[in-house]
């Protein structure tokens, strides 16, 4: 039985710092799939690592122990974000933590790029249910980024055939995307909009 609480577990955006947790990240991501059947795009260690460095993704921890995680990154220029790589430890399941994770994930996309189109590819019900909260609207993938790496991400999935099959017009998960002009972004820690700023000035450099 689980006695823990949802205070107990803080969710910040990650910083190099956290580096220590990606493999036990990977591991988490790869069960799950295996135990839904469903495919997932591979990443790896570095490609995560590298996710916390630019203050990129969000972690949950209950001190020292990993609770959950998500990344965001861009597409076509900036023109497109998607908040991908969603997980919570088992341990850590029933408590609303996936939704404090997607809504840190979701903020954090909308502070950096405001006007970019966010969206998701997804087999996951709850998923599906938490991005419409947000906003979000099926759509189909023509209505997704035309980004050639952005697509070479599914070729790791188990379905990919599908995708291919029918020329990338559909797969086996739902396109949603949310419409920027719509909403106002949430509030982000000014620490965290401060290292922002030092990333960002610095990959202009």
């Amino acid at each position: 039985m689980n006695t823990t609480t949802e205070e107990e577990i803080q969710i910040v955006v990650a910083d190099p710092s956290h580096e220590c947790y990606v493999d036990t990240i990977l591991k988490t991501i790869e069960e799950a799939a295996k135990v839904r059947g469903t495919g997932i795009a591979k990443r790896t260690h570095e490609y995560l690592a590298t996710k916390m460095k630019e203050a990129k993704a969000v972690i949950a921890l209950q001190g020292t122990r990993f609770a959950g995680f998500s990344y965001i990154e861009t597409w076509g220029n900036k023109e497109y974000v998607t908040t991908s790589g969603l997980i919570v430890h088992p341990d850590f399941r029933g408590l609303g933590l996936a939704k404090r994770i997607k809504d840190m994930t979701f903020t954090l996309a909308r502070t950096r790029w405001p006007h970019a189109k966010i969206f998701s590819l997804t087999s996951g019900a709850a998923v599906m249910a938490m991005n419409t909260q947000l906003g979000y609207k099926p759509v189909t993938f023509a209505d997704l980024t035309d980004d050639e790496a952005f697509w070479r991400g599914c070729e790791g999935c188990i379905n990919v055939d599908v995708l291919h099959r029918t020329g990338r017009k559909y797969c086996i998960c739902t396109g949603m995307l949310y419409d920027p002009e719509e909403y106002l972004p949430a509030k982000i820690p000014a620490d965290v909009l401060e290292r922002i700023r030092k990333i960002d000035g610095k990959s202009q450099d």
